[in-house]
């Protein structure tokens, strides 16, 4: 399927559950409700894909990015 135009959500753990807890997990609700926002504007899930990053010096922090096309 083609898509006319892409948009691209980057949705990350928060920072003092990976500093005081080691990791605290993707935020499931607020992905949910970026997503269901963004489909009720017509916007359809492409690609999505889960990142790790170092978090300050000694941390990692999970992030989702995900793509959408309409």
């Amino acid at each position: 399927m083609a898509y006319k135009e892409y948009k691209v959500l980057h949705i990350m753990e928060g920072g003092c559950g990976t500093i005081f807890l080691g990791s605290s997990g993707i935020p499931i609700k607020k992905l949910e409700t970026e997503l269901n926002k963004e489909a009720a504007d017509g916007w359809q899930l492409v690609f999505q894909t889960i990142e790790n990053k170092r978090f300050l010096l000694f941390w990692s922090r999970e992030s989702v990015i995900v793509t959408l096309g309409r």
